[in-house]
């Protein structure tokens, strides 16, 4: 990771805990909204986001804060997942997980939180265009909700109890995992005015990182430990989710890995005549096991 990508997703964090610490009703929420975004993580999101932006030649300060509310969203989406009536987990990147330490209404209320703030950390940026806006905060809702991550991860919950074919667990993960990883790529062509061709490419590609990513932490949760993984290993599972390896083993987990890393070196591959691919092609390169 180059120094202009750490100080881009330094100043990620730094948007929204400002934004987080400003004039609340209640410090209990300010105190359990800080508590999950100080707690780290990949930033793989923002990361997406602003290698994309990278790529297209723009600016990575002009994403700043489409990547702060894209990472506000998925926060507020790892609080939800964590509580007793979702996978009910207790640990969450090497941390107690958020309603571990302040109980399971706060929690809850600090996941709203997030999600609610994440439109005004866009709407406060001045040097977005009021059509650009608009746009973001539509593309940011769209994978979010119903037809986004909650369809998916309503999804994955149905299928805890059901035979699931290779392309029912493709979809789960197109809007479990995927979706936001999307909204990254879209919201980045948004930020850069892309022209169209280069953005359907680009979103292509953006589909198949995000079922890449899905397969290798289904990899990773039977193969790896909790001081790599942050949280308990084996909670898959544990909790009867429906997987790449709990569907076709790990060897056919690895397969798929692969197929989908070929894949999107190839869109990538359209590309490179009139774009710098390489941080992009580094994304690829984080995921790949």
């Amino acid at each position: 990771m180059n120094e202009l990508m750490k100080e881009s997703l330094s100043a990620v964090e730094r948007l929204i805990i400002r934004h987080l610490e400003d004039n609340y009703v209640s410090n209990t929420i300010e105190r359990a909204s800080i508590y999950s975004v100080e707690a780290g993580g990949k930033r793989f999101r923002p990361m997406l986001l602003f290698s994309t932006l990278e790529t297209l030649d723009v600016p990575l300060e002009r994403g700043v804060t489409a990547a702060s509310a894209l990472e506000m969203i998925h926060t507020y989406s790892l609080i939800h997942d964590d509580l007793p009536a979702m996978d009910d987990d207790d640990l969450r990147r090497g941390q107690p997980t958020n309603h571990k330490v302040f109980g399971e209404a706060t929690a809850i209320l600090a996941g709203d939180n997030l999600l609610t703030e994440s439109f005004n950390v866009i709407l406060s940026d001045a040097s977005l265009t009021d059509t650009m806006k608009v746009n973001l905060l539509k593309t940011l809702n769209t994978h979010s909700g119903h037809n986004g991550m909650i369809g998916g991860q309503m999804l994955d919950i149905e299928a805890e109890t059901e035979v699931v074919t290779l392309d029912h667990l493709v979809k789960i993960h197109r809007y479990k995992t995927g979706a936001l990883i999307r909204a990254a790529v879209e919201m980045a062509c948004i930020v850069a005015d892309v022209e169209p061709s280069t953005r359907e490419v680009l979103i292509k590609f953006s589909d198949k990182i995000g079922v890449l990513f899905q397969i290798r932490d289904d990899i990773l949760d039977v193969t790896s430990s909790v001081e790599v993984l942050g949280k308990h290993a084996g909670s898959d599972v544990s909790n009867n989710k429906t997987t790449y390896v709990s569907e076709y083993g790990l060897e056919g987990a690895y397969k798929e890995l692969k197929r989908y890393e070929l894949e999107a070196r190839s869109l990538l591959d359209t590309l490179k005549e009139d774009y710098d691919i390489e941080p992009l092609e580094t994304i690829i390169n984080t995921i790949k096991l």
